[in-house]
Formats: structure tokens, C-alpha cells, sequence
């Protein structure tokens, strides 16, 4: 049998939750630093309409910031916001169009992971729910409610100008640490009013945040949320430990507007819980009944890349795992982060068959990756 043969599910088309993709291949959104001063250039624009080129069903670009001072982690992180960023932007889709893909802008705040040392000449403070650094650390004041306000609305003004500007639809990060997972997180969100307390009550900003960008966006534009259990500063951390808490903590982001739910984890193959085989995307699917994708080291384990040597899978981390995971609806997309980030024609080797060169690209990424 044949690489194609056996990733055919992989290019079957999708259609659900308010989008609808030639295949099941989505690029993970994956921080480059490549726009000075916040601009994307034509470079950005050519290097994702490269991916597009190359079979990508959809693109979710690099984190973009919202309009907020302290924002970005670093200067050369792409704004949202302003003029010259979004013409930029604007560029970029039409790039993709042109090579028949489809994108969404990951919109995003990095919180209190802003460093002041990055910043020198910057007066903005890193922000969180209550002003504490992932190790729990002050590092600033708590975010005041009107503050908070401000910045439901910059999510909402940056979907609004992603819909506007021809993007097909929208990421809200609410992963790894950021500002949203910062008030998720026990550790980050020590407050006592409104946007602290249980699980579920630290849930009501990114519900504020989804509300007000539907609102900004109308009924049919597909919401993406992506999230984690795991932390930069702790990679055993959980939100939920259990699927009861899972699905308690899930059910406000769903119903407030998310249409898919993209699950970060480190490696796609690992359970969620114990007593069950699903991983997080999967459970996602299974509580919510919404797509899910899944991510976390696709195309870079030595379990993967040994269907290429042996012609045959049977490994737990090989592609035959993810092909049948994904053929019993385990979950709907699957995300490529690093081995797309190094090889644009990634998606096209997989589709046709090259195995030689994915195998050779696959033990460089091994080296220089993992």
C-alpha cells in the first residue's frame, strides 16, 4: 500500500462548523518574528501562499496581536491593527486565495509572558487577570473591569477586520499561557469578583471575548478557539483533570459561539485521561459534538517516519494511528505545525506518495527539531 493510499482520509474534503476545506490539513499558527515593526510583507504573503500552493486545506497564520500596547512579546511579532498591518494582511489573503487556499489569523495577547526587557522603550506594562507572572509572581498591577472591557473589544475590532478584510475566518487564542489562559488558570487568576473563582467562573472573560466576536463577525463566520491543559512553565498542568470537568469547563466557550475547537497538545497520540484512549481534541469532540482538531508532533516522531523505511505501519505514534484515529471520528482537522514551518510542500508529498523525500525531510527534522 502506498503513503497516498493509506493518507487519503487526510485529503478527504470537510465541511462543518461553518467552514468547508478541500482536505483535513490545517497549518498550526507558529510564531515567526518576520514583520518588522508589526507589518507583514510580501514575504509573509509569500510564504504562506507557498503552503497554500502546496495542498494546505486551511492556514491559521502566526500569533497576530490585538490593538493593546502591551500586547506583542516582541517587535516583530504581526499587529492586527493599523493601516499598514492589515493592507499587509489584505495582501496575504489574496495571495492564498489566488493559490486556492484558505486562512485565519490567529488573534492573540500575550499577557503577563510580556518581557519589559524586550521592550526598552515601551512604558506598557505586561497585563494579566491579576497582574501575575506563569510561576505566580507579581509583575504588575490586576486588570481593573474596565480594562478587562477594553479588551473584549479588541478581539472583537480585530475578527471584525479579519472578516472585512477577506480572511475565511478567525483563531482565537486562548492556549499556553496567553492572556486568555491566564484567567483559565488557577495559578494566574487569583480574583475575587466576577472573573475569578471555579473553573466555570474563569471561563466568563474568553466567553465575553467569543460573544463580542460574534457579534463583530455575524452568524456565519466560522470562530476557531484554540486551548491547552498544558503550560510553557508546567507541561503536566491541567485545567480539567477529569472529562467532567472537561466538559464543564468547554460547555460556556461552546455556547457562547466557538464552531471548532482546536485542542493543543505535545503529542497527538497521548490519552487525555485515564481509562480511555481519546486525546484532548478527541474528548473535545466527544463533549461539545463540535469539530475538533487535533496537533502535536504530526510528521516529526521516529514512530512516523518508520512507515517510510518499512513500508508498513503498526507504530503508536505512526501515521497509521492518526489515519484511523481520524477515520473513527476521533476528531475532524489535523494540525501540522514544525514540519510545515520547514517544508512548504509537506502536504503534497504526503498526498502524493513522495516517500523518499518525506522520509529524508522527516530524519532532518528529527535532528534539528524534537
Amino acid at each position: 500500500m502506498t503513503l497516498s493510499k493509506i493518507a487519503a482520509p487526510l485529503f478527504e474534503a470537510f465541511e462543518g462548523g461553518k467552514l468547508k476545506l478541500e482536505n483535513r490539513i490545517i497549518m498550526a499558527p507558529m510564531t515567526r518574528s518576520f514583520s518588522p515593526n508589526g507589518v507583514p510583507g510580501p514575504d509573509v504573503a509569500g510564504y504562506y501562499r507557498r503552503r497554500a500552493e502546496n495542498g494546505v486545506g486551511l492556514i491559521i497564520t502566526e500569533g497576530t496581536v490585538i490593538n493593546h500596547p502591551a500586547a506583542p512579546a516582541d517587535h516583530n511579532v504581526p499587529h492586527f491593527y493599523g493601516e499598514e498591518a492589515l493592507e499587509g494582511w489584505a495582501h496575504v489573503v489574496r495571495e492564498v486565495h489566488q493559490a486556492g487556499g484558505k486562512i485565519a489569523p490567529q488573534i492573540w495577547h500575550t499577557g503577563t509572558a510580556r518581557e519589559r526587557k524586550k521592550f526598552p522603550d515601551s512604558d506598557a506594562d505586561p497585563i494579566g487577570p491579576s497582574g501575575l507572572s506563569l510561576t505566580g509572581e507579581p509583575v504588575s498591577n490586576p486588570l481593573t473591569t474596565e480594562e478587562i472591557h477594553g479588551l473584549v473589544q479588541g478581539y472583537a475590532q480585530a475578527a471584525a477586520d479579519a472578516k472585512r478584510i477577506g480572511f475565511d475566518a478567525v483563531e482565537i487564542h486562548g492556549a499556553h499561557g496567553y492572556l486568555i489562559d491566564q484567567f483559565f488558570w488557577d495559578v494566574t487568576n487569583k480574583r475575587t469578583d466576577e472573573y475569578g473563582g471555579d473553573m466555570i467562573d474563569r471561563t466568563r472573560f474568553a466567553v465575553e471575548v467569543i460573544e463580542a466576536v460574534r457579534a463583530a463577525v455575524g452568524p456565519d463566520f466560522p470562530i476557531i478557539f484554540r486551548f491547552s491543559q498544558w503550560k510553557p512553565v508546567d507541561y503536566t498542568a491541567k485545567l480539567a483533570d477529569t472529562p467532567e470537568e472537561l466538559e464543564r469547563f468547554l460547555k460556556p466557550l461552546s455556547e457562547a459561539g466557538v464552531d471548532i475547537f482546536h485542542a493543543s497538545t505535545r503529542r497527538f497520540w497521548e490519552p487525555e485521561f485515564e481509562g480511555s484512549d481519546l486525546n484532548l481534541a478527541g474528548w473535545t469532540r466527544k463533549l461539545t459534538g463540535k469539530p475538533a482538531i487535533t496537533v502535536g508532533s504530526v510528521g516529526l516522531d521516529s514512530e512516523f517516519t518508520s512507515l517510510f523505511e518499512s513500508g508498513k505501519g503498526g507504530q503508536i505514534a505512526g501515521i497509521d494511528s492518526l489515519i484511523e484515529r481520524l477515520e473513527r471520528g476521533e476528531f475532524d482537522l489535523v494540525a501540522v505545525g514544525r514540519a510545515l514551518l520547514n517544508d512548504p510542500a509537506w502536504a503534497a508529498k504526503i498526498r502524493d506518495g513522495r516517500n523518499d523525500e518525506l522520509q529524508a525531510f522527516s530524519r532532518e527534522a528529527l535532528g534539528t527539531l524534537s
